[in-house]
C-alpha cells in the first residue's frame, strides 16, 4: 500500500474531523497530493489538492470555507481539516498522489490512490 488515508468516523452535523494521508516518500515527496470523495451512488469528486511544497492549493467550491488542506514536509503527511461538517459530506474519502509536482483538480492527473476512509455525518 503506497498511500493510506485515515481519520474518518461517524460524527454529527457541525462537528470537525481531520483526515490524514500517509504516503510513502517514494511516491509523494515530490508530488502533488489530492483528496477526493465518493458518496454512494455518485461519481467520485474532487475535494482538495496541494502542490509538492505546499505553495499552491485548491479547494472545491462545495467545501470552500469549511475544509483546508495542508502538508508537513518533514513527515510527508498530508491533512484535510474538515469543519462544520454536513450530512452531504458523507462519503469515502481518498487521498492520491499526482503524477507531477503540481496541485491538480483532475482525477486523471493522479497516479497512486490509497484505500479510502469512511466519513459519515449524521443530521
Amino acid at each position: 500500500v503506497q498511500l493510506q488515508a485515515f481519520g474518518g468516523g461517524l460524527v454529527q452535523a457541525g462537528d470537525s474531523l481531520r483526515l490524514s494521508c500517509a504516503p510513502s516518500r517514494r511516491t509523494t515527496s515530490n508530488n502533488g497530493v489530492g483528496w477526493f470523495r465518493q458518496a454512494p451512488g455518485k461519481e467520485r469528486e474532487f475535494v482538495a489538492t496541494i502542490s509538492w511544497n505546499g505553495d499552491r492549493s485548491y479547494i472545491a467550491d462545495s467545501v470552500k470555507g469549511r475544509f483546508t488542506i495542508s502538508r508537513d514536509r518533514a513527515s510527508n503527511m498530508v491533512f484535510l481539516q474538515m469543519n462544520s461538517l454536513k450530512p452531504e459530506d458523507t462519503a469515502v474519502y481518498y487521498c492520491a498522489a499526482a503524477r507531477g509536482a503540481s496541485a491538480s483538480t483532475s482525477g486523471t492527473d493522479y497516479r497512486y490512490w490509497g484505500q479510502g476512509t469512511q466519513v459519515t455525518v449524521s443530521s
